[in-house]
């Protein structure tokens, strides 16, 4: 269990980092009117932000279809449930629109 969620957390961790830097240099490249730049930063962005979609995805199925109902003890289930909140939080960080709103339900 804290394997599964150290991992994930890692995976998570990084990218979050890197969207903010990203994020603050491509406002930073527009403030400034360096148009390329910005859209060099908007397209890593993008990237950083599919990737995100995915790793975030991926436990938040796993979490969903197994490990939450079939925890076994109530400790288990709060954890899963909380990883799972985690998860949601994470893509609404970054999302937009009608994806940030359904994250955050």
């Amino acid at each position: 269990r804290n394997l599964l969620s150290v991992a994930y957390k890692n995976a998570v961790g990084s990218r979050r980092a890197s969207w903010r830097i990203i994020s603050s240099v491509e406002q930073k490249e527009q403030s400034k009117g360096n148009a390329d730049n910005a859209a060099t930063a908007s397209e890593y962005r993008t990237k950083v932000e599919g990737e995100l979609n995915e790793i975030c995805g991926t436990i938040l199925k796993l979490l969903e279809s197994g490990l939450i109902p079939g925890a076994g003890g109530g400790e288990s289930k709060v954890f899963y449930c909380k990883m799972a909140g985690d998860y949601y939080r994470y893509i609404a960080e970054f999302s937009q629109g009608g994806d940030k709103d359904k994250a955050a339900e």
